[in-house]
């Protein structure tokens, strides 16, 4: 376990101490059962936990890295650090070791994971946000909006507080088409997208994207049109917003926007 300290600070006569953070990490999300005859699983399927010490009811933000579904490892956003937050990175098997669904089971065994221990940690089961980057921001919507990978959990999708993908693909995702022979310009819309399974009430939605002009393919759209479904649905707690300048890899501007929602959503 890491520990983190951060600066003490006096101000006009008053001591004041920053809240302290700790880390720990490599945490299996599935039971060692589970995992007995399977190295790569049990060397993939943990996750990494920051979270504020001795700090109750914290909201917790379940973070899973991008890289295609064939690369990308456990990580914790700087940007995320030092907000009163639990950030949970997760780690997940990736293609083509594994094909779909196992990624996204995994994904949905580290969510129930996290509503089932974070008040371990301080946290508050009620206030868990999921997000990520590109594939990670795929696995988020899949395990929101396709409400069996929980339900195998005996957990409500609709509980999770909010979601905020990072530009994830709302068709099936190109890793999972190419598993299948299928290229990366052909769309498809199957059990494996999230656009698939667009319905009226979900947690509340913020999608994030790059400019249209400059995004992986055609990301922008697939967001777009995804928004516009919902919206002919019913729902109307779906937002999109399309960061003008920015490519795929619009993180860095894209973390104020999540900070600004799960504020708004916790409070």
């Amino acid at each position: 376990m890491k520990k983190i300290i951060l600066s003490i600070f006096f101000f006009c006569g008053v001591f004041v101490q920053a809240q302290e953070y700790l880390t720990k990490t490599d945490v299996n999300y599935y039971s060692d059962s589970d995992v007995k005859n399977d190295d790569y699983a049990a060397r993939k399927c943990v996750l990494d936990i920051y979270y504020p010490k001795e700090v109750k009811n914290a909201t917790t933000i379940i973070w899973f890295h991008g890289g295609g579904l064939t690369g990308g490892r456990t990580e914790i956003p700087e940007a995320l650090k030092n907000n009163n937050y639990i950030i949970v990175g997760v780690d997940y098997r990736l293609s083509p070791k594994v094909k779909a669904p196992v990624y996204i089971e995994d994904a949905a065994a580290a969510t129930a994971w996290v509503f089932n221990h974070i008040a371990e940690f301080g946290g508050n089961p009620d206030s868990i946000f999921i997000s990520g980057h590109s594939a990670g921001a795929y696995l988020g919507l899949m395990i929101t909006l396709d409400t069996a990978y929980l339900a195998k959990y005996r957990i409500d999708s609709n509980k999770i507080a909010g979601l905020i993908p990072f530009s994830g693909q709302a068709i099936t995702h190109f890793t999972v088409r190419k598993e299948n022979g299928i290229k990366d310009t052909q769309p498809l819309i199957d059990k494996y997208a999230p656009l698939y399974f667009v319905r009226k009430v979900t947690p509340p939605i913020l999608l994030i994207t790059g400019d249209r002009e400059m995004e992986l393919l055609g990301r922008y759209e697939e967001n777009a049109y995804f928004a516009r479904m919902f919206k002919l649905v019913g729902n109307d707690r779906v937002t999109l917003y399309e960061l003008q300048g920015y490519d795929h890899n619009m993180i860095i501007p894209a973390f104020p926007l999540l900070l600004k929602f799960v504020k708004q959503i916790s409070k």
